[in-house]
């Protein structure tokens, strides 16, 4: 089990930034990757950003040089750093979280979102 706690959003101008934050509690459990999603009305979850255990990275094309992923690995804890935010860049946004214990499957954990807004 799995628990994700997000932090850090709210309503900034554009230009602005802010600094999302992810708390995992995964009662030992060895945690693969962290990432954010995010979601507007009315449209699909995507990726905004990922990190690997081992340091890879993955960005979405609309979040490379403004946008940065970091981890913690000791505390299981992400962090995505937005600079330069634009307003299209408001949604909920939702931090992720896998797992791959040993002779189990993969499993897939959400927190509970934090809304950024970005006013033009």
């Amino acid at each position: 089990q799995v628990q994700l706690v997000e932090s850090g959003g709210g309503l900034v101008q554009a230009g602005g930034s802010l600094r999302l934050s992810c708390a995992a509690s995964t009662s030992g459990v060895r945690i693969d990757a962290m990432g954010w999603y995010r979601q507007a009305p009315g449209k699909q979850r995507t990726l905004v950003a990922s990190l690997s255990s081992d340091g890879r990275t993955n960005y979405a094309d609309s979040a490379k040089g403004r946008f940065t992923i970091s981890r913690d690995n000791a505390k299981n804890t992400v962090y995505l750093q937005m600079n330069s935010l634009k307003p299209e860049d408001t949604a909920v946004y939702y931090c992720n979280a896998e797992t791959f214990p040993p002779f189990d499957r993969r499993h897939y954990y959400w927190g509970q979102g934090t809304q950024v807004t970005v006013s033009s």
